[in-house]
């Protein structure tokens, strides 16, 4: 398995390790419940450094990114982010990205680390325009820093003023022993916070630095099992689980960044102008149990008339709600927030309801 630059002071914390993406991660330290609690009502500290980083740059960087993509990269400004997608030609997805704006000629891409490679290899096979292209995933480290308090703590770090920088921005920065950065108001919780982007070397310094300065705010180290169900709050997809290459961002109520009209052209462009023109079979969309029960990925779901909708693709226990929520493909008839609905869970029909995610407000 590969190892992150902190991976020694995630065992010296006793979190427990797993295999991710071909990396060995925490999956958590104190309990999934009590740093889930923490980043909503604090701060939460997670290794990332296991995503991807590709530098796209030249005088053709824009354009092999909007052939690519379904957002519009041209929309953004220097200093700003976008989250985006690459279709993979036949209706279905790559992966989901964020892309970071330098200037016109310099652009920063994150994937998940599950699709590193098969990324990498999308983009030189579709690089017919001759845009400069890096793989820096091995040289980059990456903390998220998430929660009500993520700005104090990391303020103490920086002269930037950070209340300065808006949702989906990021500046350039130093901070002592750990150098160079890249600061990001982005995350995966909802909670609020920011990114933080480092060369491998710093980053035992940047984790040692915040967790000092942010323990006594409530900060605690977290880990995969935590940032996975406070995504599922907020009703953010998980590549794998909620969106593959048999989904299409139509399907996955991604319509949001599809932009056909400042678009000219893009890969499965006419795929996807047929299913927005048209409508699609299946939606993902948001439940919550009535029952006390977790729904979890692979259970069927059933129509009131008992007829098998759909299938369960996330699923957990709320924390803050206390209530069993998860997101589903169903058929767009049954879609309707408000819907009744039920979930197969030990061969007994259970009943939930559609909700239109988040299932939490965010923060």
């Amino acid at each position: 398995m590969k190892q992150t630059p902190l991976t020694l002071k995630h065992k010296e914390a006793g979190a427990r390790m797993v295999e991710y993406a071909g990396f060995e991660m925490p999956v958590e330290y104190s309990g999934v419940t009590k740093e889930h609690l923490a980043v909503r009502n604090a701060a939460g500290i997670f290794d990332v450094s296991h995503m991807g980083e590709f530098w796209v740059k030249g005088s053709n960087a824009l354009a092999l990114l909007q052939y690519i993509t379904t957002n519009n990269v041209a929309a953004l400004q220097p200093g700003q982010a976008q989250y985006n997608c690459l279709p993979n030609g036949k209706g279905g997805l790559v992966d989901d990205i964020i892309i970071y704006r330098y200037d016109q000629e310099k652009y920063m891409v994150v994937v998940n680390a599950a699709n590193m490679e098969k990324d990498w290899a999308w983009f030189k096979k579709n690089n017919k325009f001759g845009a400069g292209l890096e793989n820096a995933s091995d040289e980059m480290a990456l903390l998220a820093l998430q929660g009500p308090r993520a700005l104090d703590i990391l303020q103490k770090h920086v002269t930037i003023d950070l209340k300065k920088i808006p949702g989906f921005h990021f500046v350039p920065a130093n901070i002592e022993n750990v150098g160079d950065v890249i600061i990001s108001a982005t995350g995966y919780t909802g909670a609020g916070g920011f990114e933080i982007f480092c060369h491998n070397e710093g980053a035992v310094s940047l984790w040692e630095k915040l967790i000092q300065t942010g323990s006594p705010l409530g900060l605690v180290p977290a880990g995969l099992a935590s940032r996975d169900t406070l995504r599922l709050e907020m009703g953010y997809c998980l590549y794998g689980n909620d969106i593959d290459e048999n989904t299409s961002p139509v399907e996955a109520g991604l319509s949001w960044i599809i932009k056909l009209k400042s678009k000219d052209d893009f890969i499965d462009r006419k795929i996807i102008g047929q299913q927005l023109a048209e409508g699609v079979k299946r939606k993902l969309t948001g439940l919550v149990m009535t029952d006390r029960a977790i729904p979890r990925h692979g259970y069927k779901v059933f129509s009131t008339d008992r007829k098998e909708i759909g299938v369960i693709t996330s699923g957990t226990m709320s924390p803050v709600l206390q209530k069993g929520i998860g997101m589903a493909y169903i058929s767009t008839n049954q879609s309707e927030p408000g819907n009744e609905i039920y979930v197969e869970i030990r061969n007994k029909l259970l009943r939930a309801e559609v909700t239109k995610p988040p299932f939490l407000k965010k923060q």
